[in-house]
């Protein structure tokens, strides 16, 4: 029988994860205009969670790779 070893990317996310990421999607909503709950606003959280699932999580780092993932800069 095969045992295969779980990440951190398959683990449920906690409250205190979900703050950081919902901190980076707030901010980057705000700054670039985007209407919560858009489907602009979904493709950066999803962006923003995947990240965070693979192991960044420092919230300014996180904010950075999401901008630079969408092709966004902010000054």
């Amino acid at each position: 029988m095969s045992r295969k070893i779980a990440g951190r990317h398959d683990e449920p996310l906690r409250s205190d994860d979900l703050r950081k990421c919902h901190m980076v999607l707030d901010t980057i909503c705000r700054d670039f205009g985007i209407e919560p709950g858009s489907e602009e606003a979904d493709r950066i959280a999803a962006i923003t969670i995947e990240l965070y699932q693979q192991g960044v999580r420092d919230v300014s780092q996180l904010k950075h790779i999401v901008d630079a993932a969408r092709g966004l800069e902010l000054k």
